[in-house]
């Protein structure tokens, strides 16, 4: 048998981050936090292995999806 790593943990990403209000934000301009959820071949990184919630992989999922439309995130792995 193989041992599995849990894939949360101190490792967990937080990139969810609270308004003034208190409503939840991912902001689709901070490239840097955003391409941590991705693979080395572009893709975006499942909720097991990000540690995040449903409601925060939806967000993190529509923030990358619109920062590769304004063309800060490459939408292939040839420079990632």
């Amino acid at each position: 048998m193989a041992d599995f790593t849990r894939f949360t943990g101190p490792g967990r990403y937080k990139i969810a981050k609270k308004s003034s209000t208190g409503v939840l934000h991912i902001d689709y301009r901070d490239t840097e936090t955003l391409r941590r959820l991705l693979t080395p071949n572009g893709k975006i990184q499942s909720r097991k292995r990000t540690g995040l919630s449903a409601f925060e992989q939806r967000m993190a999922s529509e923030a990358i999806k619109r920062a590769r439309y304004m063309a800060l995130m490459p939408y292939t792995s040839a420079t990632v």
